[in-house]
């Protein structure tokens, strides 16, 4: 019984670790705030354009596919640069590919978008 008490406060815990990251990162990274706000203005967008329930799970993905992104490169560069806080190469190399991940995903939020509303702008 107490194992299982032990793994229900842990999960807790967790919860309110994941709230932390989760606040700092919309309070304080200028990336993230950026897309949070694009991400709510496409919201505005899809609710003006009457987007289909398909239409909105794709949005939802392609902007949480960018938020996701976004956080895990800032997670990637705030970790270089604590363990390399000056100019590395190779440091320099690891966050060059961290933020191509978040060029990848924001290439097919694009794409997404793309598809889901240039249709509606030429009917």
């Amino acid at each position: 019984m107490n194992n299982e008490r032990n793994f229900f406060l842990n999960r807790i815990n967790s919860v309110k670790y994941a709230a932390k990251g989760f606040w700092i990162l919309i309070t304080s990274e200028l990336s993230i705030i950026a897309q949070v706000g694009i991400g709510f203005i496409m919201t505005i967008i899809g609710f003006l354009m009457d987007l289909s329930a398909t239409e909105w799970l794709f949005q939802i993905m392609a902007i949480g596919l960018i938020l996701v992104a976004e956080s895990l490169n800032t997670a990637i560069e705030k970790l270089a640069d604590f363990i390399h806080p000056d100019y590395h190469k190779q440091i320099g190399h690891i966050k060059d590919v961290s933020a191509g991940a978040s060029f990848f995903a924001a290439i097919i939020a694009v794409i997404i978008g793309l598809i889901i509303y240039v249709p509606k702008f030429l009917t």
